[in-house]
């Protein structure tokens, strides 16, 4: 068929051919004309279209053609998007408005569509005179406008103007929030940082620190840790040498390493060393290399340094037990001041007649309705800041009762500073422990156990095998005295109060306590602070937890808390026999099994279940050990405790810390003048 097809297709044309050739070349002219004017008069007719009036090109359009121009658009645009896609568009142009220019552009759509008005916008189901009325307000911008949605456009009512404005305010009002929270975020971590850095212990780290100009740098004095460096593998190569029997490049570097000790001397920066010193780092240094030819063995050498750090190692941890021994007979020394003190004092006591040594209103002394504490002290000093600061801020001086209780050496210096130096209206009565008759071995078991010769032993024989950097703070004389076991005979001691509220020596008051009498201690015998942390001060800091008696009666992470300042309820301390509970303990700890010497265990022990807590900042704790505490915390504090070793009438103290103690000495004494105590 396609032959046949072919055939024909050749007769036609031969036919055409014989029946006049002028018409074929007619036929191919019309049809070049049409190729070339067709796209000429398209793009004519699309320029004329635009330099049309918009009211001719209403007047050429019926309305029934272009009703059928938007319904044929709106159902073609259905057909290719699905309701989900033609809502968004509709719900887009509802918040942004009617299209412009600018919304194309930046969404990348075509750049010829544009409304320049925005009052009519065509519906699907607009009338055709709206269709066309809406046409007359369009601008072309170079093609014919296209109908992208059949959905409504609002209209710009002034309702929606109102919400657009009050949307737009919403946006710029939540951006504004992300940037103050952001801002706020920032200053949080910053301040964080701040008081992270504030609590590094300075005393650990010393003066380093990144952010201070003055840091030290550890790499600012290199000279000397050359020499030292050159030191150490002198020393090594010189053992060396030795082990192989070179005795001449042994003696070289025995002489050199002399050389470069004394150009060290006692220098501990660049500064304070010697000119000559670069001289001996040179010589040493070539020594250095001729020995390194000559004996170097990495598995000699790596010996000879590890055996060298064993050494210092050792060393370290003995001058650490030698610092520590002598750190603790510092804490138990007396300064010379204060013993001058207490002996000039003493002297003057008794020389006064009998009658002078009577303290004013004895008859406060059993009157359970005014404030009463007790201090016992061998520290004449250390009692006079505690009485001084307590009075200075009371609110009512006179209701204020002070019970003072010191050993013999100290009770004629006690007597006498307080004569000379009454507490204003204050009622203050100094006792001898020692005249204390009841007390004695037979009733304490504390003063049967240090009268024991294995008590002694421990105390006094200073080569005992348990002597070591843990037992070392309880070889202390106070632990010898009666004083700091007086404590627990508060009852027998004031049988005529009802409470009383027991402060140490080592402590200042910085407000008025008579707060602490108004405390319901629900019940309870001891009302005092405690000090546990996450996991520090707890029972089993304290107690031996493998001894089954403990273990049975005591939890180990029962919270400890602190003497210094404790406020005792008296009546029921004798409804609860707490020393008879104390004697229990303390007779059962005979041989130390129980608990290392001292108050505090026993005193965690017989007030177990008993004691009530009080506020922080009542008593705030640490200013005899602590260098980091808050300052914040120091100056809120009802009273601050020295408790450590660093008191503050010794030159252990810290200096930062002395000065709240300091200030309740009367410095133009002339006692206190005479013996040199204001140095």
């Amino acid at each position: 068929m396609a032959t046949m097809a072919f055939k024909r297709e050749n007769s036609m044309t031969s036919s055409r051919r014989n029946s006049g050739g002028s018409g074929s070349w007619m036929s191919i002219v019309v049809i070049m004309l049409l190729l070339v004017l067709a796209p000429a008069g398209y793009f004519f007719g699309s320029g004329m279209y635009t330099s049309i009036d918009v009211n001719d090109l209403s007047t050429s359009i019926s309305k029934q053609d272009v009703d059928w121009r938007a319904k044929l658009a709106f159902q073609h645009i259905r057909s290719l998007f699905s309701k989900r896609v033609i809502d968004v568009i509709k719900a887009s142009t509802d918040d942004l408005g009617p299209l412009s220019l600018d919304s194309f552009r930046k969404n990348n759509l075509s750049a010829s569509w544009k409304f320049t008005e925005q009052d009519h916008v065509i519906n699907s189901t607009s009338s055709p005179a709206e269709i066309t009325e809406g046409t007359r307000k369009w601008t072309p911008t170079g093609k014919l406008e296209k109908i992208l949605d059949g959905h409504s456009q609002s209209v710009d009512t002034p309702e929606k103007l109102a919400r657009r404005k009050l949307r737009d305010k919403r946006r710029e009002n939540r951006a504004a929030d992300l940037v103050k929270n952001d801002n706020n975020v920032i200053i949080k971590l910053e301040n964080a940082a701040i008081e992270r850095s504030k609590s590094v212990d300075s005393a650990v780290l010393g003066k380093y620190s990144i952010w201070r100009k003055e840091n030290d740098n550890e790499n600012i004095d290199t000279t000397i840790r050359l020499v030292r460096d050159q030191m150490i593998m002198a020393r090594v190569y010189m053992s060396i040498a030795t082990m192989k029997n070179k005795t001449q490049l042994a003696h070289e570097l025995q002489s050199q390493l002399k050389e470069s000790q004394r150009a060290l001397g006692d220098a501990t920066a660049d500064a304070d060393l010697n000119h000559s010193v670069a001289e001996k780092i040179k010589a040493m240094g070539q020594l250095l290399s001729k020995a390194k030819e000559q004996l170097y063995d990495c598995k000699l050498v790596t010996g000879k340094l590890r055996a060298m750090l064993q050494s210092a190692d050792e060393q370290v941890r003995s001058l650490k037990k030698q610092s520590m021994f002598l750190s603790q007979i510092a804490a138990k020394t007396i300064p010379n001041g204060i013993h001058c003190l207490s002996m000039r004092l003493t002297i003057d006591y008794y020389l006064l007649p009998l009658e002078k040594r009577v303290f004013p209103r004895r008859e406060n002394l059993e009157n359970p309705d005014l404030y009463h504490y007790a201090l016992f002290s061998d520290n004449v000093l250390a009692a006079s800041v505690v009485v001084n600061s307590t009075i200075k801020n009371a609110k009512e001086p006179e209701k204020h009762v002070f019970h003072l209780v010191s050993d013999k050496l100290n009770f004629g210096a006690m007597n006498m500073w307080f004569l000379l130096n009454p507490p204003g209206k204050a009622t203050i009565h100094v006792e001898n422990v020692d005249e204390f008759k009841w007390l004695n071995s037979s009733y304490c078991p504390v003063l049967r156990q240090l009268e024991s010769a294995a008590m002694k032993e421990y105390y006094f024989k200073s080569d005992h095998q348990t002597t070591g950097s843990s037992n070392l703070k309880y070889r202390n004389p106070k632990y010898l005295s009666m004083l700091n076991h007086l404590r627990f005979y508060l009852p027998q001691v004031y049988p005529k109060l009802n409470k009383i509220l027991f402060l140490d020596d080592d402590i200042v008051v910085q407000k008025d306590l008579t707060g602490l009498w108004k405390v319901d201690l629900n019940g309870k015998v001891n009302g005092a602070v405690e000090t546990c942390g996450e996991s520090f001060h707890r029972f089993d800091k304290y107690l031996n937890f493998s001894n089954p008696h403990i273990a049975r009666n005591f939890d180990p992470n029962a919270c400890g808390w602190a003497y210094g300042m404790n406020m005792f309820d008296l009546d029921v301390w004798k409804k609860k026999d707490i020393t008879g509970i104390y004697h229990k303990w303390q007779n059962m700890n005979e041989d130390r099994v129980l608990w290392k010497l001292g108050t505090l265990p026993p005193g965690l022990m017989t007030f177990y279940g008993l004691t009530h807590p009080l506020d922080k900042s009542w008593h705030v704790l640490g200013l005899g050990y602590n260098p980091s505490i808050d300052k914040k915390d120091i100056e809120k504090a009802a009273v601050i405790h020295y408790n450590g070793n660093m008191k503050p009438w010794l030159e252990l103290a810290m200096t930062k810390y002395r000065s709240y103690w300091v200030k309740y000495i009367k410095f133009d004494h002339p006692y206190v003048r005479g013996c040199k105590l204001g140095e």
